[in-house]
């Protein structure tokens, strides 16, 4: 998925209301970005920060910008926008470039299931069980090359583990799927000291069926991509 605008370099000032950036164009110039992600963002939003940024024109949106990646300066990016991975993944599927989930041929998205859900991906193929396919992006690492979810206690993504859960009881493929939106990153892992409830909910999703998948993604100020898939750690 190529970004529709080339993005500009920035440095983060503050990000503060959880949606809203304060940040310095290299011309010096300080504008406000959109921040698409309603995570704590642990590690990635700190004053000085070098960040890209996404303008636009469009008289629809109240900010000119939006801030789609954190350059760590290393050869290294993350990406902060939680949209991306349902868009990229999107064309992954549709395309079967998706090793474990190729051989489904119709993929629907934000399909009504569970208790007033949507899940992000339906997967049907005839002769198949259907497969349902929940994304979560991932851009904590408080260990170097070890990405971690969640960055912050998620009731909601509880509630998902839980609903997947029902969908393997009624004989459905169900898939926990986790996009690593972080270069620097060859592994992931559950941050059980952050939310104890997300990491209990997940290993009883395990035991009744549900399956965890983690891709990589490349990253650049270009565009960002399905890379390939990477393990998943059982928490100790």
């Amino acid at each position: 998925m190529r970004f529709p605008t080339p993005l500009v370099p920035a440095r983060l000032i503050r990000r503060y209301k959880r949606f809203l950036a304060d940040c310095t164009l290299e011309d010096g110039t300080v504008v406000t970005a959109h921040c698409a992600n309603p995570g704590s963002m642990m590690g990635l939003s700190e004053p000085g920060t070098k960040i890209w940024l996404e303008p636009n024109d469009d008289p629809r949106k109240k900010l000119n910008y939006g801030w789609r990646l954190v350059d760590h300066e290393n050869g290294h990016f993350t990406g902060v926008d939680t949209s991306v991975p349902n868009r990229a993944l999107r064309a992954a599927l549709v395309e079967r470039r998706v090793g474990p989930l190729a051989e489904y041929g119709t993929v629907r998205a934000e399909v009504k299931y569970g208790e007033a859900s949507r899940i992000d991906f339906l997967l049907s193929e005839p002769g198949l069980p259907d497969a349902y396919v929940e994304v979560k992006s991932v851009t904590l690492s408080r260990t170097a090359g070890i990405a971690e979810f969640p960055d912050s206690v998620t009731a909601r993504g509880t509630k998902h583990l839980q609903e997947l859960a029902a969908m393997a009881g009624d004989g459905h493929r169900a898939i926990m799927l986790y996009l690593v939106q972080r270069t620097d990153c060859s592994r992931m892992t559950l941050a059980a000291d952050i939310d104890p409830a997300y990491a209990a909910g997940f290993a009883s999703a395990r035991a009744a069926g549900v399956e965890a998948m983690a891709f990589a993604t490349r990253i650049s100020p270009e565009g960002i991509g399905l890379a390939g898939p990477l393990p998943v750690i059982p928490v100790s």
